[in-house]
């Protein structure tokens, strides 16, 4: 399926770090630094400034778990253990199977620290099967420290330095774990070719078929399979969205069977159809699937790090 209109726009919202060509909002977003590129997936800050009044109806829908730092605006999430409320605060939140959906009141200010794969089961331990679409407070570090290292009044950057800087310790404390490069290894495929069956991966990656979906339930805390179905989902999202290299839509498109194979899968893990999806502003998803995407584009070598987005 290819963008037959463009996605909606909310205009009721104005995004702090400009707009694609499309209008969708953008954040700042950024690969982490070198040595930490085993550890951190992709560090981001969004910021919304809203209309006097209005509340935001949209999504969430990441691949990975990470930390998510509120710094303002109030949001009302809808998770496996319920309906959330959040404030100022700071979040650890699993990875998601599905759109997890989200309301937003008052300006929206969040930092955000995606984590690769194996990170978790090597520095703070969450066993990610047991988190997977759950939201819950850090426990690694407190709130309080979390908040505590960001001036408001500081930059985007100063605040992901600072992040990072915590991870950089926490590295330091577990000398002789590394992230597991199996799983590492499943990340790429997912990002560069989602449709390889797990057989196939297991002979890219040399290991035991049942080793590596042992090891991959491990650390995205879902079976290899759901991996790549929610990695085909999220690249077509992004396409929709205005947020991937447009040359990629056809190619895309040609990852499932036929129309109603990807309408199946869309509505299975979105909620809605592509159509629905398009005719929708979904703001805060569009983040997150331009972040991921960034990410992916340069994973597979299609993009240096901060160069010039294909959709900016």
């Amino acid at each position: 399926m290819t963008r037959s209109s463009r996605p909606a726009v909310d205009p009721r919202i104005v995004p702090a770090f400009g707009v694609t060509r499309d209008g969708q909002p953008l954040s700042y977003n950024r690969a982490p630094a070198p040595d930490l590129s085993g550890w951190i997936a992709r560090l981001s800050v969004a910021k919304l400034q809203m209309l006097p009044g209005h509340t935001l109806s949209c999504g969430l829908f990441a691949d990975t778990a990470g930390i998510r730092i509120q710094l303002a605006g109030a949001f009302e999430v809808g998770t496996r253990d319920g309906v959330q409320d959040h404030t100022r605060g700071a979040l650890f939140c699993g990875p998601q199977s599905r759109l997890m959906p989200v309301r937003v009141r008052g300006d929206f200010t969040s930092i955000g620290i995606s984590l690769r794969p194996s990170a978790c089961n090597a520095l703070m331990g969450p066993v990610l099967p047991e988190y997977v679409d759950r939201v819950v407070p850090t426990r690694r570090w407190s709130p309080e420290y979390l908040l505590s290292l960001l001036d408001p009044a500081g930059s985007p950057e100063d605040w992901l330095s600072a992040l990072e800087d915590v991870v950089r310790q926490e590295i330091a404390q577990h000398k002789g774990t590394g992230p597991d490069p199996i799983t590492a290894r499943f990340e790429e495929i997912a990002f560069a070719d989602p449709v390889m069956s797990i057989a196939q991966a297991a002979r890219e990656i040399d290991v035991d078929r049942r080793r590596l979906e042992r090891l991959v339930v491990r650390d995205f805390g879902m079976p290899p399979k759901q991996v790549l179905k929610r990695a085909r989902a999220l690249d077509m999202a992004s396409h929709l969205r205005g947020v991937a290299d447009g040359d990629e839509g056809e190619a895309l498109a040609l990852r499932y069977y036929d129309e109603s194979h990807l309408i199946r899968e869309f509505v299975e893990l979105f909620g809605m159809s592509p159509r629905q999806f398009t005719a929708q502003p979904l703001p805060l998803l569009t983040l997150t699937l331009e972040a991921r995407q960034a990410r992916r584009l340069e994973m597979m070598k299609r993009l240096i790090p901060g160069d010039r987005r294909p959709w900016e």
